[in-house]
């Protein structure tokens, strides 16, 4: 009896386990919308891969708002607010975790996680991500406002 308990817990934590392990960050730019205008065709781009670095570590609901109103920001100082507001609309309703897509809210975890704030295992796995980067691709994602831990209370 007390082999079987141990081994149905051993099964349930080994998921627990595996998604505090957080992929490569990875970014499409501004998945499925232009990197910039006809004329400066990497215009807003930068702005894109921060906001795909804070939606790759995901996070609570606070943070994924937070992450989207910096990009609409970002792309209105480039002297596009027509444009922000348009990406901004964009990323509200298609970058939710709730849909299995490659650009969802915390894509860099192999499993649903929703709006949660990160554990201090997988806080970790981001920084050691983070160290992974090229110092090129650190400088420009790196630092995000969003990216700051928040009391795992606020969903």
């Amino acid at each position: 009896m007390r082999k079987s308990v141990a081994i149905i817990a051993l099964g349930l934590s080994v998921p627990l386990i595996q998604a505090q392990s957080i992929a490569p960050f990875s970014s499409d730019g501004c998945s499925r919308f232009p990197n910039g205008t006809l004329e400066q065709q990497d215009l807003w781009l930068e702005c894109c891969e921060k906001h795909d670095f804070a939606y790759w570590r995901g996070g609570t609901y606070t943070q994924r708002r937070e992450a989207d109103q910096a990009l609409e920001a970002c792309v209105a100082k480039l002297d596009e607010p027509v444009i922000a507001s348009v990406m901004y609309m964009g990323v509200r309703l298609g970058g939710t975790p709730f849909v299995p897509t490659d650009f969802r809210w915390g894509y860099g975890w192999p499993e649903y996680r929703g709006y949660r704030a990160l554990s201090t295992a997988e806080q970790q796995s981001v920084e050691k991500a983070i160290e992974a980067l090229k110092p090129a691709q650190r400088e420009r994602v790196l630092p995000v406002s969003v990216i700051k831990p928040v009391p795992e209370d606020d969903s």
